[in-house]
């Protein structure tokens, strides 16, 4: 992870969302720095959606401000953020089960090349080359030619990261990447992202409610609680915190997972 004085790919100044009288996000600064994986964790209901929301543009914030790479993004519509180098996967995956592999790739290239005029006559032929490499980054080459339809949930999650890299992203949005996965399916599917941000050297903010996953491959960890942020930092900094312990096991020690061989 790039450290010291680099300039951040994400800066978010003093977010705030209100819903009424209630505020969803309530003054949330932090930055995500180049090549780290970061997460963004908290309780059901503590704001970590609508913060996501905010940053890629589906909400507009109420106040605040969000940067990329120095270029203020607030409120600018999701497919202005997504040009800019944001890539994004869902919590319930989004991809077109009447496609093949391959060819919900190609479709998220030519939208970045702006090229889905050539959605016909012979799409299947765009930019499947491209498809095929960033298939082959998620493990996922061999099945190009299968039917989405078809795909186990785990090779769904990687399919919908290989759409995520189609813009090149600076900076990639993870919502809760491992919700309904085998715990080994889990495993593997971190230790991709993990390898994508060494090799690619792509930003990574992701939501997560597995603390296993979160502390075994998190460079640093935030915490949200009713729309605030109650600690920023690495991962004994956040376990050992005592706001964090409070909110999580009611002043109980957060679990510290072992070596295997222990």
């Amino acid at each position: 992870m790039t450290s010291g004085t680099t300039a951040p790919v994400l800066r978010v100044e003093n977010l705030v969302r209100t819903f009424g009288g209630v505020k969803a996000v309530n003054g949330v600064s932090f930055e995500v720095m180049p090549g780290e994986l970061k997460a963004l964790i908290g309780p059901n209901g503590a704001g970590k959606s609508t913060c996501f929301n905010m940053l890629m543009g589906q909400l507009k914030p109420t106040a605040g401000k969000v940067f990329l790479k120095g270029e203020e993004i607030t409120g600018k519509p999701p497919r202005a953020v997504w040009r800019r180098g944001v890539g994004r996967t869902f919590q319930i995956t989004g991809t077109y089960q009447s496609m093949t592999v391959a060819e919900n790739v190609q479709m998220a290239l030519m939208s970045h090349h702006k090229r889905l005029f050539s959605i016909l006559p012979h799409a299947y032929k765009v930019y499947r080359e491209e498809a095929i490499e960033l298939l082959d980054v998620v493990g996922m080459a061999d099945q190009a030619d299968r039917a989405c339809a078809i795909l186990a949930y785990g090779d769904l999650k990687r399919l919908e990261l290989a759409i995520a890299l189609s813009n090149n992203p600076h900076l990639l949005l993870m919502d809760e990447p491992t919700a309904g996965m085998a715990p080994k399916e889990r495993i593997n599917l971190m230790q991709l992202t993990a390898d994508i941000v060494r090799d690619r050297g792509v930003s990574v903010l992701f939501t997560e409610h597995d603390m296993d996953v979160v502390f075994a491959h998190s460079h640093h960890i935030m915490v949200l609680n009713r729309g605030e942020l109650i600690a920023d930092g690495n991962v004994e900094e956040v376990r050992n915190n005592p706001k964090v312990q409070e909110v999580y096991l009611g002043g109980g020690t957060l679990y510290k997972q072992e070596p295997a061989d222990a």
